[in-house]
C-alpha cells in the first residue's frame, strides 16, 4: 500500500444492524452523521454504547480504535478516509 490519497463514501446502516469487533486504520478517518442515530461501543450482543444523533461529526487520527457499531433505527453516514500528507 502506497499510503497516499482519500476516498469518501456514503455509508448506510439498516435499522437493527450491529457490528461485534472494533476497527483500526492506518489512515485518517472523519464522519458525519446525516440521518438516524449511530451507537458506538456497543457488546457483542449489541447491547449498550454511546448514542449518537445526526449532525455529529467525528475525526479519528490513524492506529485508534473505534467501533463496534449499532443502529437502531438506521443511518447515514459520510465517511473521509485519508493518509497524512507529510
Amino acid at each position: 500500500m502506497n499510503k497516499r490519497g482519500s476516498r469518501t463514501r456514503l455509508l448506510r446502516f439498516e435499522p437493527g444492524v450491529y457490528t461485534t469487533k472494533p476497527f483500526v486504520h492506518e489512515y485518517w478517518e472523519e464522519v458525519f452523521l446525516f440521518s438516524g442515530d449511530l451507537i458506538v461501543g456497543n457488546d457483542e450482543q449489541g447491547n449498550g454504547g454511546e448514542s449518537f444523533k445526526p449532525n455529529t461529526y467525528a475525526c479519528r487520527p490513524p492506529g485508534v480504535y473505534h467501533g463496534p457499531f449499532k443502529s437502531v433505527t438506521g443511518c447515514l453516514l459520510m465517511e473521509i478516509h485519508y493518509f497524512d500528507p507529510a
